[in-house]
């Protein structure tokens, strides 16, 4: 299964087999992300660790973000591990964001985690299985883009985005307007990046080539903006 499709039928699972993966298989994990792209500029850490090191995991394992402090180092983690936890099910794992676990044993620059392990929980059959909000509320257009960046998981499920589709960019703007602002810490600059890896994801399907992907704004009026060609 490719990572768009895995787009269309991802899940948080939040049930696990409790037996800890192999070393071969944790190896092919750690030498995955060691090989990510993140975006122009950041340098976010990433260390692995046992479900034991952990409060609040839900997995037998975790992959810890570390990163500064600055608004665009949280969208990085978010676009960055997005694109782990669209590998980790295509590869037939399970995988889930965490943003109120962490770990027993945390440096200050801690961020959040994407749990993951074996699981018998199904990937979704379709995109029907979703609770997503309808596209016209989150997107300018009605494209293939469009359709696969909806279904990003965000924090408590509130989807605080809105995408714009002009001229080879894909704008990407924080809605958090409302009880949006309620969301625990910067949760939503995670979810920012989350649903920029999906438009990347699906422009790529399509045959885009990424021309840059920048960080705008701050804080509640972050935006992403994904230029592309073709």
């Amino acid at each position: 299964m490719t990572l768009y499709e895995t787009i269309f039928a991802r899940r948080s699972v939040r049930r696990y087999d409790k037996a800890a993966l192999d070393a071969a298989a944790l190896g092919a994990i750690e030498s995955y992300v060691g090989g990510v792209k993140q975006l122009a500029g950041q340098s976010a850490r990433f260390v692995f660790a046992g479900g034991e090191e952990l409060k609040g995991g839900l997995a037998p394992h975790a992959i810890l973000a570390y990163a500064g402090d600055g608004d665009a180092a949280f969208v990085n983690i978010g676009y960055t591990l997005q694109g782990v936890d669209l590998w980790l099910q295509s590869s037939g794992y399970g995988s889930v964001w965490c943003g109120m676990a962490s770990p027993k044993e945390a440096e200050n620059d801690y961020r959040i985690l994407l749990g993951f392990g074996k699981t018998d929980v199904p990937l979704r059959a379709d995109e029907s299985e979703f609770k997503r909000k309808k596209l016209p509320d989150i997107s300018n257009e009605d494209n293939a883009v469009a359709r696969a960046a909806r279904l990003a998981p965000s924090a408590v499920n509130f989807q605080p985005w809105k995408l714009t589709f002009a001229d080879g960019r894909v704008t990407i703007a924080a809605n958090v307007r409302g009880i949006g602002r309620a969301l625990p810490g910067r949760l939503y600059l995670f979810d920012i990046g989350i649903i920029t890896k999906h438009v990347e994801v699906a422009l790529e399907h399509e045959g885009k080539t990424i021309a840059a992907i920048e960080v705008a704004g701050n804080r509640k009026d972050v935006s992403t903006v994904v230029a592309y060609e073709g």
